[in-house]
């Protein structure tokens, strides 16, 4: 793969504001999941309903800013000269790394036998969520070597013991992937489309050719008695490809905007791939239906479509027009998405682990619920822009 001499060299601010926004509204939403009597448009659609809302529009968008990453982060480390051999070692590592912390993750919130764990449930996922920060955040470098490597691999046997000391429901010990989490699937989604992006080049027309290959396995996959339903690990792959298809997604939309080599072409492509992506979904709708639980292809193209249209906008706002100051108070989260997705789970945790309680129940439901759910969001805004200044970041 050759360095492209192109924007994928600049800073593409439009792209962590769409991150941003969008962890925003992630921990809006993951804390409104707790709250009672909200309206229906404010949580995600039930699996049998035709329907989507913006709750189910969060975690897509997610997986479709991944792929717009993709672009710029093989380009710097081609800059940089890292060899193949690094390349595929940190694509690896990284994807290894949000499947492991999505199984704990899933494995602290639900499936464990309470009375024969060691250790209380609270307190067990307290530790699963502590464990990754000194594991993967990234230690500024004068931070003494030693202290480095007692903080990651303290961590590691902290995790490695965790496992052991979980006591399922059925009276087995050791956690299994219940499913992957969401992190787990980002994973998984990154992971074959990395794979495949490294095997390609890069190329346009090879990434459209995976992204059209992912909703047709999607679809075989939620087709009854087909191959690939009936086949484990297709429908393992298949499973994963639905999710690789919204990353696969951003990776197009980022190279129709930032590859000059099609520079010229770049509205009428991307308004091209905003009517297929409705096209594709709208079309797949009465086979399938439109399912974030499901995973349905309308579900997914559907999405891209969305995703596509925001950050068209957000181009036009920012880079076009250069209005970016009302940015700011998004960029904290844009900075460091991991670490204030888990965030919140620490905190949840312990308040359990230690039975307090923050706010009063008149804030668990209704509007005050909606208010405080807003009002959380922006603390967690405020509280990550502390700890990046204290470079406290994790950095897979």
């Amino acid at each position: 793969m050759k360095i492209k001499e192109n924007l994928f060299n600049q800073r593409i601010i439009s792209i962590d504001a769409l991150r941003g926004i969008t962890i925003f509204v992630m921990i809006f939403v993951n804390e409104l999941a707790s709250i009672s009597n909200v309206p229906q448009w404010m949580k995600h659609m039930p699996a049998e309903a035709d329907a989507m809302t913006f709750v189910d529009l969060v975690f897509p968008a997610f997986l479709f800013i991944v792929g717009m990453s993709v672009p710029f982060a093989f380009n710097a480390r081609l800059i940089k000269a890292d060899s193949t051999k690094t390349i595929w070692t940190h694509t690896f590592k990284r994807a290894l790394a949000l499947i492991i912390i999505g199984v704990f993750m899933v494995n602290a919130e639900y499936g464990y036998d309470a009375s024969k764990m060691i250790i209380a449930p609270a307190f067990w996922g307290l530790l699963a969520y502590i464990m990754p920060i000194p594991i993967w955040n990234k230690y500024p470098k004068n931070f003494p070597l030693w202290l480095k490597n007692v903080l990651q691999y303290g961590g590691i046997l902290v995790l490695i013991a965790l496992y052991f000391l979980y006591i399922q429901d059925t009276g087995e010990r050791g956690m299994t992937p219940k499913w992957w989490g969401i992190l787990g699937l980002i994973g998984w989604a990154y992971l074959f489309t990395v794979i495949y992006y490294w095997l390609v080049s890069g190329n346009l027309w090879a990434i459209i050719g995976f992204l059209i290959f992912s909703v047709i396995m999607n679809s075989l996959n939620l087709t009854e008695n087909s191959f690939v339903q009936n086949t484990s690990w297709l429908s393992f792959i298949a499973g994963h490809l639905t999710h690789a298809a919204l990353v696969s997604a951003g990776i197009i939309i980022s190279l129709l905007f930032f590859d000059r080599k099609i520079e010229n072409k770049i509205n009428w492509a991307v308004i091209a791939f905003i009517a297929l992506f409705f096209a594709v979904g709208f079309g797949l709708r009465p086979l399938f239906g439109i399912s974030k639980i499901q995973g349905t292809p309308s579900w997914t193209m559907l999405s891209a479509g969305i995703c596509t249209i925001l950050f068209y906008f957000l181009y036009w706002l920012m880079e076009v027009k250069k209005q970016t100051k009302w940015s700011e108070f998004f960029m904290p989260a844009a900075a460091n998405p991991l670490l204030i997705y888990i965030l919140p789970g620490v905190i949840y945790y312990f308040c359990k682990a230690f039975n307090i309680h923050i706010i009063p129940g008149y804030f668990r439901e209704g509007v005050p619920g909606i208010i405080w759910s807003l009002v959380f969001s922006t603390i967690m805004l405020f509280v990550m822009k502390i700890l990046n200044r204290y470079k406290i970041q994790l950095h897979l």
